[in-house]
C-alpha cells in the first residue's frame, strides 16, 4: 500500500525530507517499548541485561551491513547532525592547533554551518565548486590538500539534487594523503552500497528516520584502527556511553528500530533502485514533454539516488508555483533550510539564478510510492506550472 493510500492523502514525493516508519520496523521496536523497557547500562539485573543484549546486536548487524571493522566503531547518536557535528568539532577539538578543512558547497548545513564556526576559531575552510551537474572533481580534493589539512567532508548524497559523489576515489587521495575522510551518508545508507572499510570512509554519519526508521535515533561510524590516526573528543558529557563519545541513556527501541530499518533497505536495495529510477523517469518524461524546452533538471542524470528528481522551471515565479503547490507533499529543497525565502545553495552552486533556483521543485520517491502518485504528481505539478504561464 502506498504511503497516501494509507491516509487517503495525496501522494507523499518529500522522501528526502523523512520516511514514514515501515511497519516490520515498529514490530521489531515493539517489545522495548513496552515491556522490554530496561536500560542498557543498567548492570546489575535482567531488565538491563536483556537490553544491553538487544543494543549489543543491532551494533553489530549494523556494523556488518554498513562493513564497519568492529560493532564499538559505531556510536549510536539522535540522527545525522549530531553525528556530523560530532566528526567535525569533535575532530578539531582534538586538535592541538588550527588547522585546514576540505568540504563542498553543497554540503547539507549539519556540514557547512559547523565548519563556518571554527572560522571563529583561526581554522580554514575550503568550501569546494561543483560543475554544472554537481559532481567535484576528485583531483579538486587533491590539490585543495595542504600541510595542515586535518579533515575532508564529503556527503555520498546530496538532499536536494540526489548527486552521488565519487567518495571512493576521493578517500584513497584521503588515505594517500594520511587526511581523514568523513562522510554524509543521511541520504545514502540503504539506497547505495556502503562498505565502509573498504571504501576507506573513517567517518560515516546516518539517520534512522531517511531510511524507514523511527526519529531521534542516527549513528556516526568511528574508525579505530588504520591510518591516518585521528581521535575525537565528546561534544556532551554525563556518563561516559558510547565509549565516552556521547553521553546519554540510550533509546533501546530506536536503536533497535534503526538496525531493522537499515537491514531491510539493504536487503531490498537493488529491486527498489530499478523500481524507483523507473517512476522517476516516468515523472521526468511526462513533465519534461508538457513543457518542452521549459524544464531543466538539475544534478547528474546517471550519478544520482534512483528516488531523486529536482527539476526548476524557466520562466515562472518561484514563490507563487510554490504557493499554487501548498499542501503538495514535496519540496523546494532542503526541510532542514524550507523555513528560509533563501534560493537553494545547491541550485546556486551550480550556476542557477536566484530566480531559477527559486522555481524549483524536489520530488523524493520512496518504499511506498506507485504509478499512480506519479501521474497524479504530474496532473498537480503540471497544473501549478500552467497557471504560472498563464495557460489557464
Amino acid at each position: 500500500m502506498s504511503d497516501s493510500a494509507a491516509s487517503n492523502a495525496e501522494p507523499y514525493l518529500d522522501h528526502h525530507s523523512t520516511t514514514p516508519l515501515d511497519e516490520r520496523v515498529l514490530e521489531a521496536m515493539h517489545p522495548y517499548l513496552h515491556e522490554e523497557f530496561g536500560n542498557a547500562a543498567s548492570s546489575t539485573h535482567a531488565y538491563g541485561w536483556r537490553a544491553e543484549a538487544a543494543v549489543d546486536l543491532a551494533r553489530e548487524r549494523i556494523c556488518e551491513l554498513l562493513g564497519a571493522s568492529d560493532p564499538s566503531e559505531i556510536i549510536f547518536t539522535s540522527g545525522a547532525t549530531e553525528s556530523n557535528n560530532l566528526a567535525i568539532l569533535g575532530l578539531v577539538d582534538a586538535t592541538a592547533e588550527p588547522g585546514h578543512i576540505v568540504t563542498l558547497a553543497t554540503e547539507h548545513p549539519a556540514v557547512l554551518d559547523p565548519c563556518r564556526t571554527l572560522l571563529r576559531r583561526g581554522w580554514r575552510i575550503s568550501e569546494l565548486p561543483v560543475d554544472r551537474e554537481g559532481l567535484v572533481d576528485p583531483s579538486a580534493i587533491e590539490e585543495a590538500i595542504v600541510d595542515d589539512t586535518r579533515l575532508v567532508s564529503v556527503m555520498a548524497a546530496n538532499n536536494e539534487i540526489g548527486v552521488l559523489q565519487p567518495i571512493e576515489a576521493i578517500a584513497a587521495i584521503c588515505l594517500e594523503r594520511a587526511v581523514p575522510f568523513h562522510t554524509d551518508a543521511a541520504q545514502a545508507a540503504g539506497k547505495i552500497a556502503l562498505d565502509a572499510a573498504a571504501q576507506g570512509l573513517d567517518l560515516v554519519s546516518v539517520s534512522g528516520h531517511k531510511l524507514y526508521g523511527p526519529k531521534g535515533i542516527g549513528l556516526l561510524r568511528v574508525r579505530k584502527r588504520g591510518r591516518p590516526r585521528f581521535r575525537l573528543e565528546p561534544r556532551q558529557f554525563g556518563g561516559e556511553h558510547e565509549g565516552g563519545l556521547r553521553s546519554g541513556t540510550l533509546p533501546v527501541a530506536s536503536v533497535v528500530g534503526l538496525a531493522r530499518a537499515l537491514e531491510l533497505c539493504v536487503d531490498e536495495r537493488e529491486s527498489e533502485t530499478i523500481r524507483l529510477s523507473g517512476l522517476r523517469d516516468s515523472l521526468w518524461k511526462e513533465l519534461d514533454s508538457a513543457f518542452p524546452g521549459r524544464l531543466r533538471s538539475n544534478g547528474h542524470a546517471g550519478h544520482r539516488l534512483a528516488g531523486n528528481l529536482n527539476l526548476s522551471v524557466e520562466g515562472v515565479d518561484g514563490q507563487r508555483l510554490l504557493a499554487d503547490l501548498a499542501g503538495f507533499a514535496l519540496s523546494s529543497g532542503s526541510a532542514c533550510s524550507s523555513a528560509s525565502a533563501e534560493a537553494s545553495h545547491v541550485l546556486i552552486a551550480l550556476g542557477h539564478s536566484v530566480a531559477l533556483a527559486r522555481a524549483s521543485l524536489r520530488f523524493g520517491l520512496g518504499r511506498g510510492t506507485t504509478p499512480q502518485d506519479v501521474a497524479r504528481a504530474v496532473d498537480r505539478v503540471a497544473g501549478a506550472i500552467r497557471k504560472q504561464l498563464g495557460e489557464v
